[in-house]
């Protein structure tokens, strides 16, 4: 298509979008569903508000600065849809409480479709009987208590694994300084993919990559970037043709790379599951998946619109993907804010030495004694969320603090901008893990504190929290006592933030290291 055609194309579309949202207006003005929360002025013919959302900085950013002008509640006009922008306690506890059923739905997004196996990954889906159906067999049979102690041995691997490959690592290939950020993230991509699929990709941090290990971390990449970007047509479904920017083809090409790694994944197992029949064939949660009766290879499973493999390889992709990117991206910004705040890093230091000492190496049943260590992670998800904006869409007429808020709505909830109201949190900026300590020691991730929530709540809420607060509590106890940290030449480390949908640092983390326990320790591992 030549320019001329294209852009006569873009014309015509507009235009078309634009009586049809018009026509829209007018019959929902009518019908009396205009969700009557005001909101910034400047709102343009066809893209809405969509010009007051560019930039680089962080979506979840731009929405708090709205807030600040606007209030903790305000309208948006995204293209042809909408949106409810919330960030107070008070409106979110009503999401979550009394409208959780209602809100409970994903909008429709071309992550989803193109990404994520048509949504059939159980964090894109929409809500119905196949979302209720996976969200149930995740929770009791892939990340249930019971079966994470079984897979415990790969967690406490895989660390020792991390540590040893930190205090080998070869700096002098690198200006004397570990490239961490990296570090962390082929710690969690071989964490992630060896509790699903029994695989490793390297042998350390720094090991060579087969092909396969490359391909997957590079399709890992693209789909995070991809999954931060703006899509035209998620907002203007008429632009999907025109592929502006071409998005829609990166995610295309980037879900081939994905779906041809897991589709050998899944033969290999099934392969072997054949070869021993004897074998109760659970070794890692894509046998788990193929053992269950919920998904019968004979068609008589019980979830709807999906094949068995395609449930699968798509719940598979989602955990590799939220749990690497959860867990590298968390442990980056903890270790960044304590460099940036050495008095924090040495109380957590002389916590490990009163209560572990320097004779043995911190395991996971210390980390019910390090208080301090639990507050910092607290404190940095309340500063850095997981997940800093959560998409809701409205499958149904509900209020929302005294609001009507019409079915077909759709909700963002800025949980990075909640867990900085300055109405909750003394100095709301500052990183304060000791208020973890006193002022709010009794709050959870698991209570209903509504201006504490970086998992999100409610029957979305983020099923792998458990293993991720477990993964993420362990590395950093072994780093805090293993190692003396600091950034060359005592710089402070670059806290802006990136783009991508959990937050991302946008400069890497390098640093110096420096062993402060006796040199067996780390040989031994």
């Amino acid at each position: 298509m030549d320019f001329s055609s294209l852009f006569q194309a873009f014309v015509f579309v507009s235009l078309l979008s634009f009586l049809v949202n018009h026509i829209s207006k007018r019959k929902n003005s009518k019908n009396g569903a205009n969700i009557g929360v005001p909101g910034p002025s400047g709102a343009l013919p066809i893209i809405g508000h969509l010009h007051l959302l560019r930039g680089q900085a962080p979506v979840a950013r731009i929405l708090g600065a709205m807030a600040d002008k606007h209030g903790p509640i305000y309208s948006l006009r995204i293209g042809q849809h909408q949106v409810m922008a919330l960030s107070s306690w008070e409106l979110v506890k009503d999401c979550f409480t009394t409208n959780d059923r209602a809100l409970a739905n994903r909008p429709s997004l071309a992550m989803g479709k193109y990404l994520a196996y048509d949504s059939a990954s159980f964090a894109l889906s929409p809500y119905g009987q196949y979302w209720r159906e996976i969200r149930k067999f995740v929770d009791l049979h892939l990340l249930s208590t019971h079966k994470l102690t079984s897979l415990q041995y790969v967690l406490v691997s895989e660390v020792d694994s991390f540590i040893n490959s930190l205090f080998y690592f070869p700096t002098h290939d690198h200006g004397d300084q570990v490239p961490l950020s990296e570090c962390f993230e082929q710690f969690a991509l071989n964490l992630t993919v060896r509790l699903i699929a029994t695989k490793r990709f390297s042998a350390s941090a720094y090991g060579e990559e087969t092909s396969e290990a490359c391909r997957f971390r590079n399709a890992l990449k693209d789909a995070s970037y991809l999954s931060g970007v703006f899509v035209w047509s998620d907002a203007i479904s008429w632009l999907k043709c025109l592929d502006i920017g071409g998005h829609l083809s990166s995610m295309k090409r980037t879900f081939k790379e994905f779906d041809v790694v897991l589709t050998n994944w899944l033969e290999e197992h099934g392969r072997a599951r054949s070869d021993d029949s004897s074998s109760t064939g659970e070794r890692d949660i894509m046998d788990m998946m193929l053992s269950s009766t919920l998904l019968a290879e004979d068609g008589a499973m019980t979830m709807p619109g999906y094949s068995r493999d395609t449930i699968i390889k798509a719940t598979a992709l989602i955990l590799i993907l939220t749990g690497t990117q959860g867990i590298s991206v968390t442990l980056t910004w903890i270790i960044s804010l304590l460099l940036n705040n050495p008095s924090v890093l040495k109380t957590a230091q002389e916590e490990l030495d009163s209560h572990v000492g320097k004779e043995r190496w911190v395991q996971e049943s210390d980390i019910n004694y390090l208080k301090f260590l639990q507050a910092i992670v607290k404190e940095t998800l309340r500063l850095y969320p997981p997940g800093p904006v959560t998409p809701r869409e409205a499958t149904e007429d509900c209020y929302v603090g005294g609001h009507h808020v019409p079915a077909g709505t759709r909700l963002i909830i800025n949980t990075w901008k909640l867990q900085r109201d300055p109405r909750m949190w003394s100095d709301p900026l500052e990183f304060r893990p000791e208020r973890f300590m006193t002022t709010n020691a009794d709050m959870s991730y698991r209570d209903q504190y509504f201006e504490f929530i970086p998992f999100s709540s409610g029957r979305r809420s983020c099923p792998g929290m458990g293993l991720g607060l477990v993964v993420v509590q362990l590395v950093l106890a072994r780093l805090v006592q293993g190692f003396d940290m600091k950034t060359k030449d005592d710089l402070p480390v670059d806290m802006r933030e990136g783009l991508g949908i959990g937050l991302p640092k946008l400069t890497s983390l390098n640093l110096l290291l420096s062993p402060r326990l006796p040199s067996h320790l780390y040989e031994c591992l």
